[in-house]
């Protein structure tokens, strides 16, 4: 397999395609894979399952040793498709504390931060032209 990136690419159900397209996504594409879901009264009120994170969104862990802590996006990595979460961090062998990535995937938005007015119009009017 080669490792460019390729626009044309669909889907596929090989697990090793997937890994390879997520692998050579450019940064742009990166931060629409760079997605958590939304809490249920979120998704009644906006009408989308799920949207890119954002600095200062406020997130619910779902999977790992932090599971069901809350806490403030305060980084995203969009080249490893993690976010640093405030309150977040783990001790090391020295005794050193250091913040520890969270994938997205792992990640509940529990509350937006709307300061960019677009950021839920786009994905609304995206969310009824699949419906529609």
């Amino acid at each position: 397999m080669t490792r460019i990136y390729s626009t044309k690419w669909k889907a596929s159900k090989e697990s090793a395609k997937q890994r390879k397209y997520q692998l050579n996504a450019p940064l742009h594409k990166r931060a629409k894979l760079t997605s958590s879901n939304l809490s249920k009264d979120l998704r009644k009120k906006h009408g989308i399952r799920s949207i890119g994170l954002r600095l200062g969104d406020k997130v619910k862990i779902m999977r790992g040793q932090f599971k069901g802590t809350t806490g403030k996006v305060e980084k995203v990595i969009r080249k490893d498709y993690k976010a640093i979460i405030s309150g977040i961090n783990i001790t090391k062998k020295d005794g050193s504390t250091t913040q520890y990535p969270i994938g997205a995937s792992n990640l509940q938005i529990i509350e937006l931060t709307l300061d960019d007015k677009k950021r839920i119009k786009k994905q609304s009017k995206q969310g009824e032209q699949k419906n529609g």
